[in-house]
Parts: C-alpha cells; sequence; structure tokens
C-alpha cells in the first residue's frame, strides 16, 4: 500500500477586514487602518525540519555578543527571543531567517485585496438593495476561497494551521471557507474524492510554518504599503503566485503573479487608480 500524500499549509493574514467605522464612514487607508487585504499559505514539505532549523538560528542569534542589548531580543520583551516575527525583529535578524528560508522547501501564495475596490462594491450593493450590511467575514470568506481554489484536491490529506492573533481565532470560519472551496474545485473538476481537512489554529512560537508565512506577509506588505519591493524580490524564488484581485487591467480576476511573472514596483504601479 502506497504511503498516503499529507499536505501541510501554514495561513496567516495582513491587514484587517474593517471598511467602515461605527457611524458608517469609510476609514480605509486611515490611521489604523490598512489599505489592503492579505491572506499568505505556505506549503512545508518538512515542517518539522523548518521548525527545527528556525529554533537553531533563534538560539545562535540570541547567544550572539552582538545582539544582547537589542530590545526585541531580551525574554522579558517577548518578542524574538520567544518567536521570529517580522515586524518585530530588527533588519539583521531579518536577513538571517530570509536566507534561511531561501534553503528550505517551501511555496508561498497570496491573494492581496484592495479595501477600497471592497468599499466600491459595497457601495454598489447598497445602491440596488439599501438594507444590504457589510460584514468582514465576507472579505475573509472570500479570500480564502480564492486562495486555496486549486489547493485542495490532489492530496490524500490535508493539514492546515491558521495563525492566532490575540484573542482573536478564525479557526472555524477558515474549516468553512476550506469546505466550500474543496467542494466547488471536485464539482468544477469533476472529482471522486474529496481529502480530509485537518484545521487548527496556533501561536507563532513552536509553529516554524507560521513563522516563515508571517515573514513572507511581511515582505509583500511591504511592498505594497511602502512601495518597497527588495524583500518580495529576495523571496520570490519560494513564491508560487500572488493574485492582485482588484488589478483588473486585463481581466477581471484580477492579475496573476508567478515565477515567469514575478511581482515587483513598477507592476504594481500601473494598477488602476480605485
Amino acid at each position: 500500500m502506497s504511503q498516503q500524500r499529507i499536505c501541510h499549509y501554514y495561513v496567516d493574514e495582513s491587514g484587517d477586514l474593517v471598511l467602515f467605522d461605527k457611524r458608517g464612514r469609510i476609514i480605509v487607508g486611515r490611521n489604523g487602518c490598512s489599505q489592503h487585504f492579505i491572506l499568505g499559505l505556505l506549503q512545508a514539505q518538512d515542517p518539522d525540519a523548518l521548525t527545527h532549523d528556525l529554533e537553531k538560528l533563534r538560539a545562535a542569534l540570541l547567544a550572539d555578543p552582538y545582539f544582547k542589548d537589542v530590545p526585541s531580543m531580551q525574554p522579558e520583551q517577548r518578542k524574538t527571543a520567544l518567536a521570529f516575527h517580522a515586524k518585530d525583529d530588527c533588519a539583521e535578524v531579518r536577513r538571517e531567517v530570509f536566507h534561511l528560508l531561501l534553503r528550505q522547501d517551501l511555496s508561498f501564495s497570496a491573494v492581496v485585496r484592495n479595501k477600497a475596490a471592497v468599499v466600491a462594491y459595497v457601495q454598489e450593493r447598497n445602491r440596488h438593495d439599501p438594507a444590504y450590511r457589510y460584514r468582514d467575514h465576507e472579505l475573509y470568506d472570500y479570500t480564502v476561497r480564492r486562495l486555496f481554489k486549486t489547493h485542495l484536491h490532489k492530496a490524500d490529506q490535508y493539514r492546515v494551521c491558521f495563525a492566532r492573533r490575540g484573542s482573536r481565532d478564525r479557526t472555524s470560519a477558515l474549516r468553512a471557507a476550506l469546505e466550500t472551496a474543496q467542494q466547488r474545485a471536485i464539482e468544477q473538476w469533476h472529482l471522486d474524492r474529496d481529502p480530509p481537512i485537518h484545521v487548527r489554529s496556533a501561536s507563532l512560537p513552536g509553529s516554524g510554518g507560521l513563522q516563515a508565512v508571517d515573514y513572507f506577509l511581511w515582505a509583500l506588505q511591504r511592498l505594497y504599503a511602502r512601495g518597497e519591493d527588495r524583500y518580495i524580490t529576495m523571496l520570490w524564488p519560494k513564491c508560487s503566485l500572488v493574485i492582485d484581485v482588484d488589478d483588473t487591467r486585463q481581466n477581471r480576476y484580477g492579475v496573476y503573479y508567478t515565477k515567469k511573472k514575478p511581482l515587483s514596483l513598477a507592476a504594481i504601479r500601473q494598477r488602476p487608480e480605485i
């Protein structure tokens, strides 16, 4: 009997799902409200090896006198001393992590939503249905389904780990959206199998996969939010697909960035104004 193929996915997000304040005013892009919502998916062929290598690197960096006074490296700060987190890690640490990730057997995919386009959709829908009210789970569920559209039907089973941030736990919503995405793929391609999907949530410490996907998302966010593409360019050899849903220059489904069509600052500067 052949061995089952188990696919390990790690999922995290960048940005928030908020479009309006309590009075219904648009706040996208204002202080404290992101311009984009990005959902990232990392496939790791050997999650245990990835975690081991990241832990080994972190231990070496923490023991390096060069970093002894760096605030984020202090145990009481509960940042790099516990786990790699690109937002908190200093530049020298990030560079070491980037190089480690490039040596791993990883594949990253993401879906990017411009929240200004989502606002335009909500406003248009309200013109036809005044009773309609936006709920953030709509954007989240759609993004999950789009991201996993072609990722849930080839292996024998899937183990999906979602990053838990504070008290926010989207595990149930993620599971429902994954099952919908899988069922649609089965119907579209007339498949006769529906591999089981095991979903759990976890925090970054102890999970190399979650720390890795956090780094990929940080690099992508720096491009879209700050116009810095050197980080995502460095990681691009490990990127399989980034879908910019709301860049509809070529077709209504968005632009697909792949190995043959890399994502860059020059590419997104050509995006239409929304």
